[in-house]
């Protein structure tokens, strides 16, 4: 047990060096405007849309229980994955968490992680059918890669991904059988069958590069495009899906948003929710781009790492990265 939150402790404390580091410089503003350019606005001049936001569910950091990504099943229950922990947890209604998997640990301990230094679970994404694909980043050619889990059964690698890139964002397109993922070191999204096979680079433009340390994090399909966010920019990113499947022309959709992980669009037009990771906030971004703040770490958030939506109920995981005092889940109510 001293061993293990040796490795722990050793790991986050690369992370919260990266993280603070790199959130610091983090540029305000990226130098491409939005489509349609609209000056942020704040919470002080626009109302919270989100209420009765209560802490779900705590996790235990020692135990490298750091939630970094969640994807939603029918019912109100959660799948989570622990970043620091190499695992795959169901989080019940009730709060029980069960941990599903656990991943490998590579022969060098992940230390050729790139930016990070530990092997890491990252995105994740559930199919109607209940199986789970998720990434695990490691910096070993055998590990690294596109991840599935079916009911019931085993973790396997489906698809192998670079080494030396950061698998990070995960998306999966049901009607198309492909799944999406943000390399935010590599500056790439990249297609997989979801019967598993050969990953190819679907877009590398440059609004998804990194300016130092992660470039390209969470990752959406919506409205016939694939949609990303940008940490170091702060900015979100269109890309639409041309006849063929091909990738086309990147716009900026909103800037402003440093350290921006993750989102999730609430269901009008497209209109979403992001977690501003080193800040500990979640944004309301509107189509135009302009943005108010509806959470804070006065409701519980501990650098938030993702979100997602049920009707009208937000989901919303925070690591502690940073903070290291309380990961957890936060669930929050949606007003329209």
């Amino acid at each position: 047990m001293a061993k293990k939150l040796s490795t722990l402790s050793a790991s986050a404390a690369v992370l919260v060096t990266a993280l603070t580091a790199a959130l610091a410089s983090a540029p305000a503003l990226a130098s491409t405007p939005p489509r349609t350019p609209t000056p942020p606005t704040t919470s002080a001049a626009v109302p919270a849309s989100l209420d009765h936001a209560r802490i779900a569910a705590h996790f235990d950091l020692a135990s490298g229980r750091t939630p970094e990504n969640i994807a939603l099943a029918p019912g109100g229950d959660a799948y989570v994955t622990f970043a620091a922990g190499r695992q795959v947890a169901k989080v019940s209604r009730d709060g029980t968490t069960r941990i599903l998997a656990t991943l490998p640990l590579p022969a060098d301990g992940g230390v050729r992680t790139p930016v990070l230094g530990f092997p890491l679970t990252v995105g994740i994404t559930r199919a109607h059918d209940g199986t789970l694909y998720f990434l695990y980043a490691t910096g070993a050619s055998d590990l690294t890669g596109v991840w599935r889990l079916r009911p019931g059964g085993r973790p396997e690698r489906i698809a192998a991904l670079p080494a030396d890139g950061l698998p990070n964002g995960l998306a999966l397109d049901a009607r198309g059988g492909t799944l999406y993922v943000t390399d935010s070191v590599l500056g790439t999204i990249w297609r997989v069958p979801t019967a598993g096979g050969t990953a190819t680079a679907w877009s590398t433009a440059p609004e998804l590069a990194s300016t130092g340390f992660l470039g390209a994090n969470g990752l959406k399909v919506h409205h016939g495009a694939v949609w990303a966010g940008n940490l170091d920019q702060g900015t979100v990113v269109r890309i639409p899906v041309l006849p063929g499947g091909h990738a086309g022309r990147a716009r900026i959709r909103a800037t402003g948003l440093p350290g921006i992980d993750d989102f999730a669009f609430t269901g009008h037009g497209d209109r979403l929710l992001a977690t501003l990771n080193g800040s500990s906030r979640v944004a309301l971004v509107r189509p135009d781009g302009s943005h108010s703040i509806v959470l804070t770490r006065a409701d519980g958030l501990q650098n938030p790492t993702s979100v997602a939506l049920r009707g009208h109920t937000v989901y919303v995981t925070s690591a502690a990265y940073v903070t290291a005092e309380d990961p957890n889940l936060l669930l929050a109510r949606l007003n329209d």
